[in-house]
């Protein structure tokens, strides 16, 4: 697929991480991701609650999230540009819901779940996969202390 945009399909696929977004005020992760077709995905994890609080549910998600992707169970802190060019294997699954800003629509979310460590696709991956995200990222980089957030 060279243009466009699409739905990463229903099933078990091994993704790359290409890059990494944390911002540390409003405790957001954003990680981005591509199958071996080139396909790409967004992963968000709010680490902090509206209410301004942690959001545990998320830290335990994003740090487990982490350690697959680094393939190290024992990880306690971790810089987030580190998970840059890691591989997870991941099951993709549609959500579809009621459009709330254009009622009578439907929207379909893709939701990853099941992660399991990857150390390369599965399949043979077209250029975009292996490409994308090469250049410098041209964010700051920050430590997210895995225990802290934990608890």
């Amino acid at each position: 697929m060279t243009s466009g945009f699409a739905l990463v399909p229903e099933g078990t696929h091994v993704f790359r991480i290409y890059n990494v977004e944390y911002d540390q005020t409003f405790g957001k992760v954003v990680v981005h991701l591509v199958t071996a077709k080139g396909i790409t995905h967004r992963e968000y994890f709010g680490l902090i609650g509206k209410d301004g609080a942690m959001n545990e549910g998320a830290c335990n998600a994003f740090s487990f999230f982490a350690k697959t992707a680094m393939d190290n169970f024992a990880l306690e802190e971790i810089d987030h540009t580190d998970l840059v060019n890691h591989y997870i294997k991941a099951n993709a699954k549609h959500t579809i819901m009621e459009s709330t800003t254009e009622p009578g629509k439907t929207k379909t979310f893709v939701n990853l779940n099941n992660y399991e460590v990857a150390h390369e696709f599965d399949e043979k991956p077209v250029e975009k996969a292996l490409t994308l995200g090469t250049t410098p990222a041209q964010t700051e980089t920050k430590t997210a202390n895995l225990a802290s957030l934990l608890g």
